[in-house]
């Protein structure tokens, strides 16, 4: 009978004390310095691991990690436990209503980010020289492999530079998200599928099988599942279980079915959890306060342990070939962007939309590490090539927000203030509904002459308000439309002196809203006016001077103090 000893169980509470401690400090000061946080946690286990501490102190580290089955097994079970709840928490940002809601442009925009990047990719492996690889006769395996891993783009990194820019809740970012969203799922697929054959008997039947399953599997969550998970959620939130333990649970409960299924099935779990993160994520029962507090947890406990276990594993400097490093990088990041870019030429995206857009599609973050370890641990590629892929994550997720950050700035520059209509601002709104404020904000913007009546205008913010809400926390929400019947911008605003619930990401109530009405063919005043906006609003002063206005005039006087000539 298998028995943990004192000693074994001391060594993993220390190693967990370290490698935990030191992740989340420093992830917390990348963080603050605006750098991906999985920079911080890999670098941890660099140090930690064979690259640093195995070399400079080889006595230290054979005494933290000691070379014992057991020991080692301790670490890596909490490890993918972590990559796990991290497929789950992704798929949570992963928006399939939304997605289909814009379906033609965010389709045509994924299936070319998709299909080029991977023909560059496998032209790209098929250069590599043999003894780089684990087994050279698979070579084509291999060449699909490292396509798709240079394929499938980071949502939740492109969705933090949205997030910073102030430019998520615009429609060029809700374009963006969607087409990631599709990239997502048919990345996962491909990779999948790819990992099933790695690992099983390369045949015919054996490849029809692995493909009619996954993609029915995925097919019945997306289509049946996504239905019933909603269902249940929705009972939950109306029973008397505490919330949102009970939603939590939940979502584990289901990621765990699903993760099941698919191991059974012969692919990984990882693309259950995947799958059981979409299904919990599209509910409206699933509140925007509750999926923070899931993602709270698996990135402040589980993700750490996981990207520090993969600087424990590999030998960095070791495994480093320069060559494979700067190739695959430029073919990486040159192939999502390309595609993405060609993608968004096929669409009415307007012109100078399509470079952030393009941008956006380059990161490969956290899933492209997770991608190479399933990979490097199921022999497919060797360490050299894992080594070059986490090199390719890390630099395109460092890239993303300063380059976007260039992107806007070139944007041709206008000025805001201009389309403010302070006689029409709401400074009592009533009710404690979004919808109550948006009814009110239309029709004292409909009084205003050359605009539209109160109820065109009301159904198109609703509209847009119903496929993502604009809420973007702090108590401030953005609903905003774009209309033919509009020549020209105009932003009209509202202040709540009780607030209202609008499903904010941080679960505070909107006290400051700002409605932006702007023409049907003018996508870059809305970008650059939400942004604007957005970083006025996020010095508390500011909010207190507009809360304690008393009338238009005076809540006017605190925007033209606060606002740029141009933004």
């Amino acid at each position: 009978m298998f028995t943990l000893t004192e000693r074994q169980i001391l060594i993993f509470l220390l190693e967990l004390l370290v490698l935990l401690g030191l992740a989340r400090i420093l992830g917390e000061l990348f963080r603050r310095w605006g750098q991906p946080v999985v920079v911080a946690e890999l670098l941890v286990g660099v140090v930690f691991g064979p690259t640093v501490l195995g070399r400079v102190a080889p006595g230290v580290y054979a005494a933290l990690f000691p070379h014992d089955m057991v020991q080692s097994a301790m670490l890596e079970t909490v490890s993918w436990v972590g990559v796990l709840f991290l497929l789950l928490a992704n798929g949570q940002d992963v928006d399939i209503s939304v997605a289909w809601k814009q379906r033609k442009d965010s389709l045509t925009i994924a299936l070319s980010d998709v299909i080029i990047p991977i023909i560059l990719g496998m032209g790209a492996a098929l250069l590599i020289p043999a003894r780089f690889m684990v087994e050279s006769q698979n070579r084509l395996l291999f060449a699909a492999f490292v396509g798709t891993a240079l394929t499938i783009s980071a949502l939740p990194v492109a969705l933090r530079a949205l997030h910073d820019l102030n430019i998520l809740k615009s429609d060029m970012g809700l374009l963006i998200v969607s087409a990631l969203t599709i990239n997502d799922v048919l990345g996962w697929v491909l990779f999948t599928i790819i990992l099933g054959l790695g690992t099983g008997k390369v045949n015919l039947v054996y490849i029809g099988g692995v493909l009619a399953a996954t993609v029915g599997f995925a097919a019945f969550c997306l289509l049946i599942g996504r239905r019933f998970v909603d269902s249940a959620l929705t009972k939950l939130k109306q029973s008397d279980l505490p919330q949102p333990g009970s939603s939590l649970t939940f979502a584990v409960l289901l990621g765990l079915v699903c993760g099941a299924v698919t191991q059974l099935i012969g692919i990984h779990a990882l693309f259950g959890f995947f799958l059981a993160g979409i299904m919990v994520g599209d509910s409206p029962a699933m509140s925007e306060r509750t999926r923070e507090i899931i993602d709270q947890m698996v990135y402040s406990i589980f993700v750490p342990l996981f990207f520090v276990g993969i600087g424990l594993k590999v030998d960095f400097l070791a495994g480093a070939n320069v060559a494979l490093v700067v190739g695959l990088t430029v073919v990486g990041i040159g192939g999502r962007f390309l595609g993405a870019y060609v993608g968004a030429l096929g669409t009415n995206v307007v012109r100078s939309d399509r470079l952030p857009i393009a941008i956006a599609h380059t990161p490969g973050g956290a899933m492209e590490i997770v991608i190479g370890l399933v990979a490097y641990e199921a022999r497919i590629i060797s360490g050299p090539i894992f080594v070059a892929i986490v090199f390719v994550a890390v630099s395109s997720s460092l890239l993303v927000g300063p380059w976007l950050a260039w992107a806007l700035k070139r944007r041709q520059k206008i000025r805001i203030l201009d389309f403010f209509v302070f006689k029409a601002f709401v400074l009592r709104l009533a009710g404690d509904r979004p919808q109550d404020a948006i009814r009110q904000l239309c029709q004292s913007a409909a009084a205003v002459p050359g605009m539209p009546d109160a109820n065109t205008l009301c159904q198109a913010v609703s509209e847009r308000e119903r496929t993502m809400s604009t809420a973007t926390g702090s108590g401030v929400a953005f609903p905003h439309a774009r209309m033919a019947q509009i020549k020209a911008p105009k932003v009209v605003v509202g202040i709540s002196r009780t607030g209202l619930e609008w499903d904010a990401p941080d679960g505070i109530d909107v006290k400051w809203v700002f409605m932006i009405l702007t023409p049907a063919d003018d996508v870059a005043s809305q970008v650059t006016i939400l942004a604007a906006l957005a970083r006025m609003m996020m010095q508390p002063e500011v909010k207190e001077r507009l809360l304690a206005a008393q009338t238009p005039q005076q809540a006017w006087d605190v925007l033209k103090a606060s606002l740029p000539a141009v933004a």
